[in-house]
């Protein structure tokens, strides 16, 4: 396994975008390596594409906590169905657009392709469509389906980090807790085998799918 380390570009912060269907689906997936990123200096926004009445309140909250003070204000929330994407198919590939052209993210976290809930897979490929020039990292999110895949991209966590994602998600999201995988034991579980195929020294990380990534390494490009 070959350590990559993901740094700043020169002279300026790491940019970084996390798309989410659900109020809670960024935190579940990458909220670890958000704290991780936002520890590091790195600039961070986050857009959430079914979020109204409490789930948008809880995605404000959630915001706050793994981001800071002032998180929410990096915070884009949109109104559409719950399990109604590919319907509306139109409209979020239209607000994804207006992101683009918005921010200019160095790498954008999103769902894992593959994944069975409907609103996930949407926005997967929207964001494959509309930042095709980027860093994508598409993180898990484990439920019922059995969909999580064979993840090829790790991210250690120390213990600290771990128990503050976990924390903050049970904290923050009481409209999920009525769902039997919406436990404090899932998502330590789920980072613990990621921990174990990584080889965390902590034996903690979580996981992405990483399907493109062109490396720089030193010397010339080759022969002319």
């Amino acid at each position: 396994m070959l350590p990559l380390n993901l740094g700043s570009p020169p002279g300026r912060a790491l940019r970084v975008l996390c798309l989410g269907a659900h109020s809670d689906d960024i935190e579940i997936g990458c909220g670890g390596t958000v704290l991780r990123l936002a520890s590091g200096g790195a600039d961070i926004e986050w857009a959430v594409f079914c979020a109204e009445g409490n789930r948008a309140t809880e995605a404000q909250a959630s915001a706050r906590r793994f981001l800071g003070r002032g998180g929410d204000r990096l915070l884009s929330l949109y109104t559409f169905r719950d399990g109604f994407f590919p319907a509306d198919f139109g409209k979020i590939k239209e607000s994804c657009e207006a992101l683009a052209a918005r921010v200019r993210p160095d790498v954008v976290f999103t769902h894992f392709r593959e994944d069975r809930h409907q609103d996930h897979r949407v926005v997967s490929d929207l964001a494959w469509q509309t930042f095709r020039r980027h860093l994508l990292l598409e993180y898990e999110i484990p439920k019922w389906d059995g969909d999580l895949g064979h993840p090829n991209c790790y991210v250690p966590l120390n213990p600290s980090v771990a128990r503050r994602k976990v924390r903050n998600l049970m904290a923050v999201f009481a409209s999920q807790r009525s769902k039997d995988w919406f436990t404090e034991a899932t998502f330590e579980g789920l980072m613990r085998l990621r921990g174990t195929e990584c080889r965390a020294s902590a034996g903690l990380a979580e996981a992405f799918h990483c399907r493109k990534l062109a490396l720089d390494i030193p010397g010339s490009l080759g022969r002319s």
